[in-house]
């Protein structure tokens, strides 16, 4: 392949992004066209147009002092709050699922006598458990990231498990014949070739941490943004409810890019995800 090749390759693909990333920004534009011309229309006080939604989000976290990046104190109190919540539980979640996920997925029975109590506990919605883990942890951050935790795990771990038994076993035999020590086929060959599986447990376990941290702080929190939002929701502020609500929004969208960023530069090494020039 020439060089002059290559480079026209490389100008077609950023030229289709562009192309692609103009037209999404378009597309939300118009969306957002016709959402604040429905609203004005139809002038209930339940659903504020987008204007009216900006004007008091920015009220309401970007009026602080130029010594804290004129971030409000709502920031502070609440939005970090939650976001330590979610990444803390998602992090625990995901390290407990992978290390159970790796030693059940190379155990030959493990599976067999704890598959029928995941398949037990993942089928209780965690919702329904908060009682349970106020009784054990009181209300605050023990009984937010326990919920978090016990409804993020699943997908690691059985995503996990089931990308260890996928393992070629022509890589397990060749390991075992030059006698690899245990701990080295685990980082070199076992969790590589699972990691497909493994970060898709994760991403999706991710969303289900945001949506357990809302839950959660509905019911036992004193700060966050579950409360700010139901503390909106019982004053009728429906454009800060609103702000909430979209808020929830862009954290979901963000984390999933970033999620996203991070997977394809681990798994960079799959074709699929390298593409062809």
């Amino acid at each position: 392949m020439t060089t002059l090749t290559l480079t026209s390759r490389v100008g077609r693909r950023v030229g289709r992004g562009i192309g692609i990333l103009v037209r999404n920004w378009l597309l939300f534009f118009a969306l957002l066209g016709i959402w604040e011309l429905t609203t004005r229309l139809a002038e209930s006080p339940f659903f504020p147009p987008p204007t009216e939604i900006l004007s008091a989000s920015v009220k309401l976290w970007f009026t602080g002092p130029a010594s804290q990046l004129f971030l409000t104190d709502t920031v502070f109190d609440n939005v970090l709050p939650s976001l330590g919540r979610t990444l803390g539980g998602w992090l625990l979640a995901g390290a407990l699922g992978v290390a159970l996920g790796v030693l059940l997925g190379r155990s030959k029975h493990g599976m067999d006598y704890v598959g029928p109590l995941f398949a037990f506990f993942r089928s209780v919605p965690p919702p329904a458990l908060i009682p349970v883990f106020i009784v054990l942890f009181g209300l605050g951050p023990g009984m937010q990231t326990g919920s978090i935790i016990f409804g993020a795990i699943w997908p690691v771990l059985l995503n996990t498990v089931d990308g260890v038994r996928s393992v070629d076993q022509v890589k397990i035999d060749t390991a075992k014949s030059f006698r690899t020590p245990r701990s080295y086929w685990v980082r070199s060959i076992v969790l590589p070739a699972a990691g497909p599986k493994i970060f898709a447990g994760l991403r999706l376990s991710l969303s289900i941490s945001l949506l357990l941290m809302v839950i959660s702080e509905l019911v036992g929190s004193y700060n966050g943004i579950g409360r700010s939002l139901m503390d909106a929701q019982q004053a009728f502020d429906f454009p800060l409810m609103w702000s909430w609500l979209v808020l929830l929004g862009l954290l979901g969208f963000g984390f999933n890019a970033a999620f996203l960023a991070v997977e394809q530069r681990v798994l960079r090494w799959q074709p699929t995800r390298n593409g062809r020039l």
